[in-house]
């Protein structure tokens, strides 16, 4: 059990309201999105934000989570995604050559979209880490701030991979 400070509590606070934007932005977009490929990457950064939620909760009511155990299953995940976008890369030289018709439109849009969020969301916990004392309590939100940068990067790597980036 650890005591929240006041300042703590507020960033904490902060924290649970960037997460559950996260998790409805990605659900909703899960359903907006037109490629089944961009659907699944959302669908499963959804789950990652709800672990994240999940997380901020146990600290607000004064539990430190096991990190252990939410990195396996975080790590298992992003391996499972990073090796998805492998399977079609075989016909990446046609994306390249025709950019312009190659991606929808509106599933760029949410992809950038996605991508300010994950950069801004990211950058707000370097405050909350260096506000706490408690060191696991640190290392629980230095880990929810790396899977928002891996997430970034799988979205990064999308938008690369079909043409969204010159």
């Amino acid at each position: 059990m650890i005591n929240l400070t006041t300042k703590e509590r507020l960033l904490l606070e902060d924290e649970k309201s960037h997460e559950e934007l996260c998790v409805s932005k990605y659900k909703d977009y899960a359903t907006k999105a037109s490629d089944p490929e961009l659907k699944n990457l959302f669908n499963q950064i959804a789950q990652h934000e709800q672990q994240h939620l999940n997380s901020i909760n146990q600290l607000l009511s004064g539990v430190v989570p096991n990190v252990n155990q939410q990195q396996g299953q975080g790590s298992q995940q992003s391996q499972q995604q990073n090796s998805m976008p492998n399977l079609s890369s075989s016909s990446m030289p046609n994306l390249q050559m025709n950019q312009g018709s190659r991606y929808n439109q509106n599933d760029k849009m949410l992809c950038q979209d996605c991508l300010s969020t994950e950069k801004y969301v990211s950058s707000t916990y370097n405050t909350t880490i260096f506000e706490f004392k408690d060191t696991n309590a640190r290392q629980v939100l230095n880990h929810i701030q790396k899977e928002e940068q891996e997430h970034g990067y799988q979205i990064y790597d999308y938008m690369s991979k079909h043409g969204m980036y010159n």
